[in-house]
């Protein structure tokens, strides 16, 4: 059975573990409509991407 050498320091474990925090979600103001979007995602509520309309606009309810 494969046993550790040496025990792994506190410093080597914590630089390891260092990458895997979540990052929190990305958010950017349309310019056209001013609603907060992922960049690169459609914008649901106007339907453009890229200045061209890609999908019918979501009804208002």
């Amino acid at each position: 059975m494969a046993v550790p050498r040496k025990k792994v320091s506190r410093a080597k474990r914590n630089t390891r573990r260092a990458h895997d925090a979540l990052k929190r979600a990305t958010y950017i103001e349309d310019q056209d409509s001013g609603e907060l979007r992922r960049p690169h995602h459609i914008d649901l509520k106007t339907g453009m991407y890229r200045g061209r309309q890609v999908l019918e606009p979501k009804d208002e309810f």
